[in-house]
């Protein structure tokens, strides 16, 4: 290690960790005030130190209270702050959501994830919590045929790392162009075992997509143009690929059938179902699918938690009685 950097070190450990103000620091040091500012920059640069804001809000709050009333949900997180830039929103819940996340994720446990920017946003802010026998599953497919990433491959390391975790991979598109090669695939033995691993983690992590002609899910190259635009003018969102109406009814039964991920019904199964989402263009799909059921725990920016209990009426959803009850109430 350089002498700067070790310097920078003892420097930020006098500043952060007892406390000394620079002028302190100095004269512990043997050195000018201005040389400590410098550290203390460089140390920041070199990223030895880092600044977490932990605010209580993000865990309780009368917003997340009336959204886990509304919905029937175990538990709702909101990242609070006001007329913040979509990339920002999908910062701040990814924050919020891993820390979440790493009070649901136990010993032995099997982690379901999606992919896309919620998702990479989320693993990246996921700190490092070693559990035993944990395993990651990658809970739809992930290739892209077109120069837009899906960043499945990211998260999924990500999410390893985080856990101690084992991958469970899934190396295919996500939507195939026919139904019989994808029949022919659903048979090999590995391709089948993944899958089935997918219907039975014990929690899945994912977000939902809201639909417009520059969305991922519409342009990773396994959709004819004919089919892209019936899209845009049916369906509100999708939810791992599966593309839905305001009603909650599957838009394309044809591109459904084509579709290779956990099914609605499977992930509705699942005791714990965390649902990520940043950003008011998420509001009509993340609405009609909370209405569905599909989360039983949900972290919004604070935009989309005031779009949500504006524009919904106050009845809680059908299908998602059992979610406060199991003892995955961690909020």
């Amino acid at each position: 290690m350089e002498k700067r950097d070790e310097q920078s070190i003892e420097g930020l450990k006098l500043y952060y960790q007892q406390d000394l103000s620079q002028a302190e620091v100095a004269s512990r040091m043997g050195c000018s005030r201005p040389t400590v500012a410098k550290l203390l920059a460089h140390g920041h640069a070199r990223g030895f130190v880092t600044i977490d804001i932990h605010d209580p809000r993000d865990e309780a709050s009368e917003l997340a209270a009336r959204l886990e009333k509304r919905y029937g949900l175990a538990c709702a997180r909101v990242a609070h702050g006001r007329a913040m830039r979509e990339e920002e929103a999908i910062d701040q819940v990814g924050r919020v959501g891993a820390a979440l996340l790493s009070q649901l994720v136990h010993d032995g446990m099997s982690v379901g994830i999606s992919w896309g920017r919620t998702m990479n946003s989320l693993a990246s802010h996921l700190s490092r919590s070693p559990r035993s026998g944990v395993r990651v599953v990658q809970l739809k497919g992930g290739t892209s045929f077109s120069e837009r990433g899906t960043h499945d491959f990211e998260v999924m390391r990500a999410f390893c790392e985080a856990f101690s975790a084992e991958p469970r991979y899934l190396p295919l598109p996500v939507i195939f162009q026919d139904t019989a090669t994808l029949s022919i695939v659903r048979q090999d033995r590995a391709i089948a075992k993944i899958l089935e691993e997918g219907r039975g983690v014990d929690v899945a992590v994912f977000t939902v997509g809201a639909m417009g002609r520059e969305v991922i899910s519409l342009n990773l190259g396994q959709l004819e143009e004919a089919e892209v635009e019936a899209l845009l003018r049916d369906a509100v969102g999708d939810v791992f690929s599966h593309f839905f109406t305001k009603s909650g009814t599957i838009a394309r039964p044809q591109i459904e059938r084509r579709t290779v991920s956990i099914s609605l019904d499977d992930l509705r199964a699942r005791p714990v179902r965390l649902l990520v989402a940043g950003g008011l263009v998420k509001a009509r799909a993340l609405e009609a699918g909370l209405r569905m059921g599909l989360a039983t725990h949900l972290v919004v920016d604070q935009d989309l938690a005031l779009a949500l209990l504006d524009e919904t009426s106050e009845e809680p959803s059908e299908g998602v009685d059992d979610a406060t009850t199991g003892g995955w109430n961690i909020c």
